[in-house]
């Protein structure tokens, strides 16, 4: 039985600076069960080692979309019609079902799907699209039309159009689509992703976007993500920046990875920022080392169980980018699920060998403590301790909205869902 977690949010977008921000609200129900976080670690495994593995740059497993953290509404073509996309910073397409998918494509049944006979802004392409999965191959063909983002309108954005969704995980997915926000290199058909379609026709004020993210469940605001610029008010010190190492995935150099006085990548490490991917991932061999560390004990999945009554005693997790450190304490890296009634903690790092190089993925146990930036116009990714709390916020009988920082214009909302669900092993 797959578990959703939905926090509820809206997007304001300041007409002024033309930046557009993604406040979350969450709405809290409990603890994951065990299950569905052996789900989540399954979904990770399928994303990184089914296809990125892969020789070229766009293989896509889908299963990890199910432990995706954000979606967000856009509309295609004109007049708009509305899709659920995930936010992946691990993928650079927009692909969206079709109108002419297959009548044995089940989920095309229930999902939104995208009539290019209804818009008087499409442009045929007609160019065969596909991705491979872990389930199978999504295959489609590519079409241009407008894309609206809040009150952000772009013109002649190529995108796929999914005529054949594999397997049952699409069925069962609460988004339609998926929006890309990776590098173009990892582009299939070499399409230009929907930011840097905004970035060319200046549609937003610089070519950077930013995530926060609050990983306290009991929270009413569950962060932000923000296109073109950064939200400064949420920032407590200085960012401190690191150049992109490859700009495919947002992949930069960790000098060191501490725990208890030692360094688990001498000589440094290769990372990737991604808030697709829910946990901290790592070589096996790091992993287990630390593990052996904290004294957890492993399980069936590549995670690591330790007695709640010795979760506050673990020592800090420290990760140095660009010479400063970044801690993460027990309370940042301590997850606690149920399982037949009773609570349990893991460790929220998973041991994970990638066919290409050893490398460490930084999902939102990272982000969930550090506001992160990623910098497409300097080719660089950015991180800074965040504030305790969101700027001032209000309720009104349709939902939480935010009262406006100073300077800014009026902002327009549209509704969007955080996702956290739940996947098998």
């Amino acid at each position: 039985m797959r578990f959703l977690f939905l926090l509820i949010f809206t997007v304001a977008f300041v007409l002024s600076s033309s930046v557009v921000r993604i406040p979350l609200h969450p709405i809290y129900q409990g603890h994951r069960s065990f299950s569905e976080l052996r789900d989540s670690v399954r979904a990770i495994k399928n994303r990184w080692t089914v296809g990125y593995g892969l020789l070229g740059p766009h293989p896509e497993p889908l299963d990890n979309y199910l432990d995706a953290q954000y979606y967000g509404e856009i509309e295609l073509g004109s007049p708009g019609q509305k899709f659920m996309v995930v936010f992946d910073t691990g993928s650079s397409n927009l692909w969206v079902p079709s109108k002419k998918c297959s009548w044995l494509d089940f989920a095309c049944w229930v999902h939104n799907k995208y009539d290019s006979t209804k818009s008087s802004t499409y442009k045929e392409n007609g160019t065969a699209f596909a991705i491979q999965y872990g389930t199978g191959s999504l295959k489609g063909f590519l079409s241009t039309d407008t894309i609206k983002l809040s009150d952000i309108r772009a013109p002649d954005q190529t995108f796929a159009e999914a005529t054949q969704q594999p397997g049952l995980v699409f069925v069962m997915a609460k988004f339609d689509g998926i929006l890309g926000m990776a590098f173009s290199s990892l582009s299939v058909d070499g399409v230009e992703p929907v930011f840097y379609n905004l970035v060319r026709h200046k549609l937003v004020a610089d070519p950077v976007f930013a995530f926060y993210l609050d990983r306290n469940e009991t929270d009413l605001i569950g962060g932000e993500l923000m296109l073109g610029g950064y939200n400064e008010s949420l920032i407590d010190g200085p960012i401190t920046y690191a150049p992109i190492t490859r700009a495919a995935f947002w992949e930069f150099h960790t000098d060191k990875i501490e725990v208890n006085g030692q360094d688990l990548c001498k000589g440094g490490c290769v990372a990737i920022a991604d808030t697709g991917t829910s946990l901290i991932t790592g070589p096996k061999d790091e992993i287990r080392k630390l593990a052996e560390i904290m004294q957890a004990r492993p399980i069936p999945g590549g995670i690591y169980f330790i007695p709640c009554e010795n979760a506050t005693s673990l020592p800090p997790l420290t990760f140095t980018i660009q010479s400063v450190k970044f801690i993460l304490n027990p309370e940042d890296y301590i997850l606690k699920v149920t399982q037949f009634g009773h609570t349990m903690c893991l460790l929220g790092f998973m041991g994970l060998d990638l066919p290409r190089y050893p490398m460490w993925i930084l999902g939102d146990i990272f982000i969930g403590k550090y506001y992160s930036i990623f910098d497409l116009g300097k080719k660089r990714v950015g991180f800074a301790k965040v504030k305790k709390q969101l700027p001032q916020q209000s309720t009104t009988a349709s939902g939480p909205v935010f009262r406006p920082f100073a300077g800014e214009n009026l902002r327009k909302v549209i509704p969007m869902t955080r996702l956290i669900p739940a996947l098998q092993v």
